[in-house]
């Protein structure tokens, strides 16, 4: 049998391929050679462009949050922080196994500075949505506020993708808990 040979992006197909794999049967259960075998590239490519699983999963939490910090860019504009929160969600529901190892510190190289700086963008701009909150609402200090908001967010993405709120519409449900938590602009 000969080895597959790749044309194209490979490090982006690896990405996907491993994407799909923990979105399935969660990020213990990956391994490099099951997901070269998936990707239908050689097992030795996803160690050659990645090192180890930890690599690997540093380079998928990366490109998570990048995917992240381009869902809230296009909310931030709306001034209202209901529609970030809706858009944090989207994303958790539409890339799930982005997310999955997106906040996984015993995954991920914590210390990656393409790591740190994709999520730093992104908290930077779930912060930049809570500009729009009115003065009155915000009633704690606004670290905490920020604190609050992905607590917000981050927990009814993980509770719906866990299966813990069957048969709520997450987007429904994010609008409401920012409206009842931070208000809006125009109502």
């Amino acid at each position: 049998m000969s080895r597959p040979y790749h044309h194209g992006d490979l490090r982006a197909q690896v990405l996907r391929s491993a994407a799909d794999l923990v979105a399935t049967d969660g990020p213990d259960a990956l391994s490099m050679r099951d997901l070269a075998r998936r990707a239908g590239v050689s097992h030795a490519a996803p160690a050659h462009h990645f090192g180890d699983r930890s690599g690997l999963f540093t380079a998928l939490a990366a490109e998570g949050f990048d995917l992240l910090a381009s869902a809230l860019a296009a909310s931030v504009g709306d001034g209202r922080f209901d529609r970030t929160a809706v858009a944090y969600v989207r994303f958790a529901v539409a890339h799930p196994g982005h997310y999955a190892v997106m906040f996984r510190a015993d995954l991920v190289d914590a210390a990656s500075p393409l790591l740190l700086a994709a999520r730093t963008r992104a908290g930077d701009l779930l912060a930049d949505g809570l500009a729009s909150v009115p003065a009155d609402r915000v009633v704690v200090d606004p670290e905490d506020a920020r604190r609050a908001a992905w607590a917000l967010v981050h927990g009814l993405s993980t509770l719906w993708l866990s299966g813990a709120l069957p048969g709520v519409d997450p987007e429904v449900t994010a609008l409401a808990a920012a409206h009842q938590l931070f208000g809006s602009r125009d109502g």
